[in-house]
């Protein structure tokens, strides 16, 4: 039981201290040996940039994987008994801004990592980002909350299906990101967990059609809740807070589509038609770009 989470932190900082020794090499040895490293066939930078960006995915896998679960716990524990004191405020927001922000960490080192993407800069675009899926996120998660106060059994079947379907998606797009198969499925169980609380392009490709499905069946998925919270309300609330709870509830996920139509329709990077396909670790060129072969070594 301990072996594992010993083998994935030793590969953590072996990726981390690979990023750290050739970011020195970079920063101080490259003016030096700029004749050397013309002749390389291998670009020490782009090999670090591919290094951290598989690095920003691994905390974004992480902080879903232990982030959301808590999360979900902490506003279930606070919608239920109600707050105790201030840090629980605080340590629910810290918790749903630190997700948010995996994602947009993410987002800026992928597409730094994809030489036919234009780069996530300027500090609007990435604050549109953030706060799309910050609103989005906080409203999945009180509304699954609230699903879990009415009937434990049909939030657990909701949770389960949705990770069912992400998890048929995964396979669906035919992802390779991993060098055996038994590690191809998990990763794709990974993304369908994400996908419960998140879209998550999966495979560096447009995703136009499907983000709209999966907002158009998120928001259907949060009137259904809404509905079923004023015809049957838990005995724990009163109803005062009934208004309180679907404005909280509503105004976020408004808030987080208006965001999402902002930054697609202003913001988001174009692609790089005069790029090349990439060629990545030894790799034959792909339309797929790099992230195709994530945690292929």
């Amino acid at each position: 039981m301990h072996n594992r989470p010993s083998a994935e932190l030793a590969q953590r900082n072996m990726r981390y201290s690979f990023v750290l020794k050739n970011g020195y090499y970079m920063a101080f040895k490259y003016s030096s040996k700029t004749d050397n490293f013309l002749e390389e066939q291998i670009d020490p930078n782009k090999e670090v940039i591919d290094r951290v960006t598989d690095l920003s995915m691994l905390r974004l896998f992480e902080i879903y994987l232990e982030g959301c679960p808590q999360l979900l716990l902490q506003l279930y524990t606070l919608m239920e008994h109600g707050p105790t004191s201030f840090s629980q405020y605080a340590a629910i927001m810290v918790s749903c801004c630190a997700i948010s922000w995996s994602t947009v960490d993410f987002q800026i080192a992928l597409r730094k990592s994809l030489p036919d993407k234009n780069l996530l800069s300027g500090l609007c675009p990435k604050l549109t980002y953030f706060f799309y899926k910050l609103f989005t996120l906080s409203s999945w998660m009180m509304s699954g909350v609230l699903l879990l106060l009415l009937n434990v059994k049909i939030a657990l079947f909701l949770l389960l299906f949705l990770w069912f379907l992400g998890i048929i998606w995964a396979f669906k797009n035919q992802t390779h990101f991993c060098a055996s198969i038994s590690m191809e499925f998990l990763y794709r169980i990974v993304v369908g967990f994400i996908l419960v609380f998140t879209f998550f392009n999966i495979k560096g490709q447009n995703t136009k059609c499907p983000m709209s499905c999966y907002y158009i069946v998120r928001v259907l998925a949060t009137l259904g809740i809404l509905i079923m919270f004023w015809v049957c309300p838990p005995p724990v609330f009163n109803s005062d807070y009934f208004i309180l709870i679907s404005i909280t509830i509503v105004l976020p996920l408004f808030l987080g589509i208006i965001f999402l139509i902002v930054y697609y329709g202003i913001f988001h990077p174009n692609r790089r038609e005069d790029k090349k396909p990439d060629e990545i670790d030894g790799k034959p060129v792909q339309r797929d770009c790099r992230i195709r072969y994530f945690l292929m070594e």
